[in-house]
């Protein structure tokens, strides 16, 4: 139930209008721009409804950019945020959650294969008071078997790691009323693993089932080694679990081993039996050295994150600002 103020809130939000912002970010997707354009601004002059859409270019090589700035110069509504250099999609997905101005705002993927069609849906649960709607994927028949069972395999670790579980199937595909944009910007972390943050945030939220297409144009950018680096920052990101379990581990490893010596001087002493154990003792050696060299392994990712985290620097770093209105003016970089 969300009670009286719930009511008041969904009322104001039924009779709103509201600016909506479409955030996406962009990285070597000349080939769907059009594409892009065509598909968000025909939905997006459907609804009636004020609007704007935040390009963030996160340091294209191809012509990415250049096609982004010859629609920006025909439509004043269009603003491209270019940063220095490529940052990766969770900082390109937060300086345009940093650019955006809208009572609520839409994280896109430029590659289509997040429907623009959803939005008008995505609003009207918006109205009914969601502060957040995120799009859930009915299956996953257009990924490949590995790439099922290796989504499968990461949704059931990190809830399991985690107090805070993730809806299975879900992506940035969303919408943010303004209030989980404006907690989300005070978050200080550098290391930014966004499906984790928006399930941390809580906030009312809601799922809108979708069949999310295959690719159409271009290949992914991302491989499986950066998809596995990506899973990594997530769960160091959200839970010591993995931290924690090595002194389980280290105990559990002690108590066998005194269990062991202590069968072995029992049998030495009562059958005067006396092994020489030159085998055993490097199966010993080898099985607790694999032990520690994982530890320090895991030790050594959360470590890599605090170095990072203290170092400060920003997420991103904004190399202009492009937005042409009737004076035809850029604006000056800056970093977030």
């Amino acid at each position: 139930m969300k009670g009286v103020a719930g009511k008041v809130a969904t009322a104001e939000r039924a009779a709103a209008s509201p600016l909506v912002s479409i955030v996406a970010p962009f990285f070597n997707e000349a080939m769907v721009i059009d594409r892009f354009f065509g598909q968000v601004i025909g939905v997006m002059e459907a609804l009636g409804t004020p609007w704007e859409i935040i390009c963030v270019d996160d340091g294209s090589q191809d012509r990415t950019l250049e096609l982004l700035l010859e629609h920006a110069r025909s439509n004043p509504a269009i603003t491209i945020v270019e940063l220095s250099r490529n940052f990766g999609k969770e900082s390109a997905l937060t300086a345009g959650l940093d650019a955006s101005a809208g009572d609520v705002v839409v994280l896109l993927d430029a590659d289509l294969q997040d429907p623009p069609s959803l939005i008008r849906q995505m609003l009207d649960k918006w109205r009914e008071g969601y502060d957040v709607v995120y799009g859930v994927r009915r299956s996953r028949r257009s990924d490949s078997l590995l790439k099922r069972m290796t989504a499968r395999g990461f949704y059931k670790t990190f809830n399991a790691l985690t107090a805070e579980p993730m809806p299975e199937n879900t992506g940035d595909f969303r919408l943010l009323d303004r209030r989980v944009v404006d907690r989300l910007h005070e978050l200080p972390e550098r290391t930014r693993f966004m499906k984790g943050l928006f399930a941390w945030l809580g906030f009312s939220s809601i799922a809108v089932p979708y069949d999310r297409p295959g690719r159409e144009e271009g290949e992914s950018a991302w491989s499986y080694w950066k998809l596995w680096n990506h899973a990594l920052e997530g769960l160091t990101s959200f839970s010591t679990l993995p931290l924690r379990v090595w002194t389980y581990v280290g105990l559990t490893v002690s108590l066998l081993s005194f269990v062991y010596a202590s069968f072995l001087v029992f049998r030495t002493l009562v059958f005067g039996v006396d092994l020489p154990g030159y085998a055993s003792l490097m199966v010993v050696i080898l099985f607790l050295g694999g032990i520690q060299l994982i530890s320090l392994g895991v030790i050594g990712e959360y470590l890599g994150r605090v170095f990072i985290e203290v170092k400060q620097r920003p997420v991103y770093l904004v190399n202009r600002v492009h937005q042409f209105a009737s004076d035809d003016r850029d604006a000056d970089g800056d970093e977030g």
